[in-house]
């Protein structure tokens, strides 16, 4: 094992309920993205953008994803500050990210709701990356498979909230009532409640679990590295062309099911708007209402992924101490997202949908952990940050070429249809599905680990946990 990089066996070992602390703060992010993916759309059409524009309108996040976190990443791993390598980057992050969600229901234009979800996403951005890091900086390899589960389910327990918030409000405030540009009130209360969680639950986390100090050698390892954007961008150029065999095996898995979980965002709301409510006029008061219906309905699917993330940790790591690895795993749970999808658009009544979205929850439960699992089990630990932000590309390339490549054949070959847009996703979610089974997963080897930690003595307990 490299000199400079963290000892495995140093780590101590955390409680469940030190690692639910040290995600809680992922919580706060992810409920800053349901709100995106829940209300972006409405609000765009609110303000005058046509369905065949949405995909352009959310160019924000695949764009700032591409440029921020590869650098935010291997900006981290050569970080030495007195807060940690990680610490800054979540600090900063969390706070554009709340002057952002509290600014974003007043948009008084199409354009200026486009800006500010550029600089919300760059928040999020910044935030992301290095909070995946931090979590394999900070615990044993034994226990990356628990990090990253209970991250998927802190991601389904908040884009449920996050989903449900406008509906819960409207129970005590009229969802017709609207500002000047036709944004509900309980919107904007949804979005000033994220913008309180964004930040608080990331300074929770690091007050309860803060990152481990940088060993002597650590330290040195950083200190010989070159400094400058230069050294940053020939560090990402070096990692690419180093990148480990299963991360390139997981990229038309990556590719397929990213780019149909973005159309799914997308044109949810009017797919439930013409299929449930018959109508695609985003200022009838049956179009508000078919919004609500799809913010239950991600609501739903977010909630079966918070459980089924808890009810994979033990079938993940048993498959991966029978030598079978957590593909399989991830394979059966794309799947049963892929025809979840193909059979929503064709249903007329939400007693239907709401089975379908236990498929749904379980693809996105998988999404969120397994493959992070699979890369920070092949990745060298003293360049994670970098990797993890490089393994972004394989999630925002997908999401870019839907943004740029949806407004072409929206109306040429789904018929101007948003029912049609889903179909194409849950095609594409069953091909990643079966792309996942190209993937030889590194763990699945006895001893479950990476190479150079197979021998490494158990961590010690944290006494304190």
């Amino acid at each position: 094992m490299n000199p400079g990089a963290p000892n495995p066996a140093a780590r101590p070992k955390l409680s469940l309920l030190r690692i639910c602390e040290m995600n809680l703060g992922f919580f706060g992010l992810q409920f800053s993205f349901g709100l995106q993916q829940a209300n972006m759309s409405p609000i765009y059409r609110t303000l005058g953008a046509s369905e065949a524009l949405l995909p352009l309108l959310w160019l924000a996040g695949p764009m700032t994803g591409l440029i921020v976190q590869p650098l935010v990443g291997a900006m981290s791993d050569r970080t030495r500050s007195r807060l940690g390598r990680r610490t800054p980057y979540f600090l900063v992050g969390a706070v554009i990210c709340s002057l952002c969600l509290f600014a974003m229901p007043y948009s008084p234009t199409l354009w200026a709701a486009a800006s500010l979800l550029w600089l919300l996403d760059a928040g999020n951005n910044v935030t992301m990356e290095p909070y995946r890091a931090y979590v394999a900086d900070r615990l044993a390899p034994a226990q990356r498979a628990t990090g990253f589960l209970t991250q998927s389910a802190f991601t389904g327990l908040a884009q449920t909230l996050s989903y449900l918030a406008p509906s819960l409000l409207a129970a005590t405030i009229d969802r017709e009532l609207l500002d000047a540009n036709g944004i509900p009130a309980v919107v904007r209360l949804a979005f000033a409640i994220g913008a309180v969680l964004s930040l608080s639950t990331v300074a929770w986390s690091l007050l309860r679990v803060p990152e481990l100090p940088l060993s002597a050698g650590e330290r040195a390892a950083i200190a010989a590295k070159p400094r400058g954007p230069r050294a940053v961008v020939r560090e990402i150029g070096g990692a690419l062309k180093a990148m480990p065999g299963p991360m390139r095996r997981l990229i038309p898995s990556m590719f397929c099911q990213w780019f149909a979980m973005f159309v799914y965002w997308q044109f949810i709301a009017d797919t439930v708007a013409r299929s449930m409510f018959g109508t695609s006029d985003p200022l009838a008061p049956a179009y508000r209402a078919a919004v609500l219906a799809a913010q239950q309905l991600g609501a739903l699917y977010n909630a079966v992924a918070f459980v089924a993330a808890f009810a994979l940790m033990p079938l993940v790591r048993g498959l991966i101490v029978r030598g079978l690895g957590a593909a399989w795993v991830h394979t059966g749970c794309l799947a049963a997202s892929g025809l979840a999808m193909l059979m929503i658009p064709w249903t007329n009544s939400m007693t239907v949908a709401a089975p379908l979205m236990i498929g749904l929850g379980l693809g996105w439960a998988g999404m969120m952990a397994i493959p992070y699992l699979i890369l920070t089990g092949a990745a060298p630990p003293e360049r994670t940050g970098v990797y993890v932000g490089l393994f972004n590309i394989l999630i925002v390339a997908p999401m870019l070429i839907e943004t740029l490549t949806m407004p072409l054949i929206y109306k040429s070959l789904l018929a101007s249809d948003p029912r049609h847009a889903l179909v194409l996703a849950g095609f594409l979610m069953l091909a990643g599905a079966a792309a996942t089974l190209l993937v030889a997963d590194p763990r699945s080897a006895p001893a479950g680990t990476r190479a150079g930690e197979a021998d490494a003595p158990s961590p010690p307990r944290d006494t304190n946990c």
